[in-house]
């Protein structure tokens, strides 16, 4: 009967997954920047309880645009393949920005903070730690967009399953 629909996802899913997703990688693109702004500044003022000077400042700042170019780059890269051809996730991506402050810290001559067990294993080299645990950390406004993008991946992914168990 032809009057079934195709099993898997409709085109409208597919098509609304796509703007999630771009939605998403644009959305961590803005907010690299001033996230490298912000945990210089956080961890600057937390280990020496002073705002960190002009240049460290102009140093975060630059660090915050070549990681928007860069992790930026790679999240709109991922999230444009098919979700069944990604290899990682986007927070998992977005985690490798934590270089950017990092670089800017060490430079300045600000020490490591203390880390408990679980982060100094899972992320040895995040010395500051400042590796988000979701978008929210890089920004709030990202919540609802990682969920929304993150609901609708899980929508396509299942109605494929279901399909090929039809099958």
């Amino acid at each position: 009967m032809d009057d079934q629909p195709a099993p898997g996802p409709s085109a409208d899913d597919l098509a609304r997954l796509a703007e999630y997703a771009t939605a998403l990688a644009d959305g961590v693109q803005a907010a690299l920047p001033g996230w490298v702004e912000r945990s210089v500044e956080r961890v600057h003022v937390a280990q020496t309880m002073r705002r960190p000077p002009q240049d460290v400042r102009d140093a975060a700042t630059a660090a915050g645009l070549a990681a928007a170019a860069d992790i930026g780059g790679r999240v709109h890269a991922l999230l444009a393949l098919d979700v069944d051809e990604q290899p990682t996730g986007p927070l998992a991506i977005v985690r490798q920005a934590v270089p950017y402050p990092t670089e800017v810290l060490l430079a300045a001559g600000v020490g490591p903070v203390t880390r408990d067990e679980f982060a100094a294993r899972q992320f040895p080299d995040d010395v500051y730690d400042l590796s988000p645990t979701s978008f929210a950390e890089l920004d709030p406004d990202l919540h609802e967009a990682g969920l929304v993008w993150g609901a609708a991946k899980a929508h396509v992914h299942l109605a494929r399953r279901r399909a090929d168990g039809q099958r």
